[in-house]
Parts: C-alpha cells; structure tokens; sequence
C-alpha cells in the first residue's frame, strides 16, 4: 500500500470521536503534504526544532500537537502556533507553559503525561503525583492553558494483555479526574494513547486520539540535510 491507502486504512478503523494525530516527525514537507492533500489536518511532532521549522513551511490551516518531551527553554518556539502539547509531565512545566501563553496571549490545550509503562525512561506523572497536583487546586488560578485530558504510552511489548491493562488503567483514572476535578469542564474529554503498534487496543480502552506515524508514513530514519537547515534556522 502507498501512504494514501494506509492512511484510508487506518481511518476506517477508528471509532467514531476518535482523532487522527499523523506523526511526521522525520517527514519532508512534500511527504507531509501528500497527507495533507488527502484531508488530514492534524499532525504531530515530537522535536520541538523540527516542527518550528515546520510549521515555517507548511499550510497554516494545519493543527499542529507537540507530542514529544518538552523542555521549558524551548516553550517559546512553539506556543505561539501549537493548539495543543500532549507532554506536560510536571507542574513545573504546567506553569511555564501558562507563563509563556500569556506573553503571546494565546490559551494552549494540554494533556497531562501519565506514566503507564513498565519501563523506567519514558517521562511522565504517576496516578499519585497528578491526584496532588489537582488536589492543590493552583492549576485552577492557570488562566492561559487548558488541561483537556491525558496521555499515556504503553509497554514497548508484544503482550497484548500488559498493554491492555495499562490502557485500561489509564482510561479508569481519566474517568476518575473527571468526576472528581473536571465534572463542570466539559474541554476535559480528551485520552491520547495509542501508536502505530497498538492502536486498536487504545481505542477499545476508550482512546479519543491516536498518535500514528509510521503505518501511514511507512519507516524513515532521520534525514540529516533537513535537520541541518533547522539547526542553522534556529
């Protein structure tokens, strides 16, 4: 299949409310296009270098998500387009985010970064830390940033059972916040998880958005030429 037909076959597998999140990090701006062309508005990126220069390039009508580790000397790159960041994995970084959306004036979308994996590297909150954060009720003085849900990664494994577990856990404490701290929000709707490997698991766990990259771009390694010019950019 050409990356048009992957990307049809993947929309026909999601449930209806479930969004389409195309991960082109890596991707040229024609591969990026050709997707674009197709219909799809939504992408994300994870280099916080590489989506500036991004979006640079690329039609502005597109809504662009930060998905990946998010250093708070790197916020002023990228709140000034973002809609949404989906890794917000302290309140260090909560708080920064608000700083800087309000220099631009603009109100960002986030997602609390859960950690749900059984490996230690990947970033995140624990179910614990993120119950203290909401208890403290400080995010709720945050005027310029707008907690809509969260997200989590799975175990990079071919157990179906672990990842299902972990999706469920992370779909029950979604729930949880709600009825507990969002029940008069009605933005607080949104559950990022799921990738290439595992999304249909995410989505019978009650994922509204899946974060796809290489089943619709196919596999591509870094392309130095471009990364080189973003480096000289910025």
């Amino acid at each position: 299949m050409n990356v048009i037909d992957r990307l049809n076959y993947i929309r026909k597998h999601l449930k209806e409310g479930v969004r389409l999140v195309a991960v082109s990090k890596f991707q040229n701006s024609e591969s990026i296009l050709e997707v674009y062309n197709a219909g799809q508005r939504l992408f994300g990126e994870n280099k916080v270098k590489e989506l500036y220069h991004k979006y640079q390039q690329l039609p502005k009508d597109i809504e662009w998500h930060f998905i990946g580790h998010l250093q708070t000397n790197k916020l002023n790159y990228v709140v000034p387009f973002v809609d949404t960041i989906h890794s917000i994995d302290s309140f260090r970084l909560l708080n920064k985010t608000n700083y800087c959306a309000l220099k631009y004036n603009r109100r960002i979308k986030v997602l609390l970064q859960m950690h749900i994996a059984k490996e230690v590297n990947k970033f995140g909150f624990s179910f614990g830390e993120v119950e203290n954060l909401l208890s403290d009720k400080l995010w709720k003085t945050f005027k310029n940033v707008d907690i809509i849900g969260l997200m989590g990664m799975a175990s990079f494994t071919e157990n179906q059972d672990q990842i299902t577990k972990e999706f469920s856990s992370l779909s029950n404490f979604f729930l949880k916040l709600k009825n507990q701290y969002f029940f008069d929000k009605k933005n607080f709707k949104e559950l990022s998880m799921g990738m290439s490997g595992d999304y249909l698991l995410a989505i019978k766990q009650g994922s509204t958005m899946v974060r796809i990259g290489s089943s619709i771009f196919g596999k591509k390694t870094k392309n130095n030429e471009i990364n080189s010019e973003i480096e000289r950019e910025i």
